[in-house]
């Protein structure tokens, strides 16, 4: 039986600069750091950026992997790389995330250098495999920032129950008439004030959480690499909140691809001690967010991402009716 594809796979709906077309003096000064000329650049596939991101190889043997964005065109961008560049450098150890090597500035563009990891996105439909090594994995991350060093909260992380009221939650705008309504399908229609109930409660229910939470934990920001190890990358949103947010996200293309995404989220143990409509209300809270912002992407952003928002949007809302039973 075929399952719901995404519009464009997840390793293809980036749009980046390659390595040549970036100005002479930043490819100088890169090149100076890294100890060797660069011989091979290969452009990060997945993401919904527009900033520079590859694989870097030298001409020694060096790898290293590098980002870069024009403060003029992309401040947003630049701000977003370099409270990555501190969040990893504060990340507990021994997990498996890719750790900064060093940042410049040079000719109006910020740059960060990582540890390489050489791998590929999950593939999907979620091989069995690379499903269990992803879970696993993100059981210790899990585990690691339940109780976050005081280096990593000095940082002034956000709360994911602020970032909810502020720019999550839109069902609320739906209903109140200061936003269109989405496309909706069939079972959803008439549970618009179900939606605003079940979403309405993530503020309260993400302000209970001691831990962090990495908040964006799609499926493009996991790399699984050449021995079928599972790193997890993009670390720009850490905020605080509860780890079973972060389940639902990445389960959202497992319940889209044919499987028991509930007995999944049911069995992990980032689940452990959530309230027992937690996964409802995430659902409802992530589908009215990415159909929402679907009609309105910044133009600093790939074009695949209002596909990417309706197609993550859908499947969430249809995992919501499936589980409440909406027909």
């Amino acid at each position: 039986m075929s399952v719901p594809q995404p519009a464009v796979p997840y390793h293809a709906t980036a749009q980046r600069p390659g390595w040549s077309s970036l100005p002479t003096r930043l490819r100088a000064e890169v090149t100076t750091r890294l100890g060797a000329p660069v011989v091979e650049a290969r452009t990060a596939g997945a993401g919904f950026t527009r900033g520079f991101a590859a694989l870097l190889r030298t001409a020694d043997g060096d790898r290293a992997f590098v980002k870069a964005a024009p403060r003029a065109e992309q401040p947003h961008l630049v701000d977003w790389y370099a409270r990555e560049a501190a969040i990893l450098a504060r990340l507990p150890g021994g997990l498996p995330v890719p750790r900064p090597r060093w940042t410049l500035w040079e000719a109006g563009w910020y740059v960060l250098c990582l540890d390489p990891v050489d791998g590929h996105t999950p593939r999907l439909p979620w091989d069995q495999a690379e499903l269990t090594a992803t879970l696993a994995a993100f059981t210790g991350v899990a585990e690691a920032l339940a109780d976050p060093p005081t280096e990593l909260t000095a940082l002034g992380l956000p709360h994911l129950a602020d970032l909810a009221r502020d720019d999550i939650l839109w069902w609320g705008e739906v209903a109140a008439g200061r936003e269109p309504v989405p496309p909706l399908p069939a079972p959803a229609q008439g549970h618009l004030a179900d939606l605003v109930a079940l979403e309405s409660r993530l503020p309260d229910y993400a302000g209970t959480a001691t831990g962090l939470t990495h908040g964006d934990l799609r499926v493009d920001n996991v790399l699984v690499d050449t021995a079928g190890s599972v790193w997890f990358c993009d670390w720009s949103w850490l905020c605080h909140g509860p780890a079973w947010f972060d389940l639902v996200t990445l389960l959202i293309t497992g319940y889209a691809t044919g499987l028991d995404a509930d007995s999944l989220f049911a069995a992990h143990p980032a689940a452990s001690g959530a309230p027992d409509d937690a996964l409802d209300v995430a659902l409802a809270a992530l589908a009215g967010y990415h159909l929402t912002a679907a009609t309105s992407a910044p133009p600093t952003a790939s074009v695949h991402l209002p596909a990417h928002q309706r197609w993550t949007g859908g499947q969430a809302l249809a995992w919501l009716c499936q589980r409440r039973g909406w027909v």
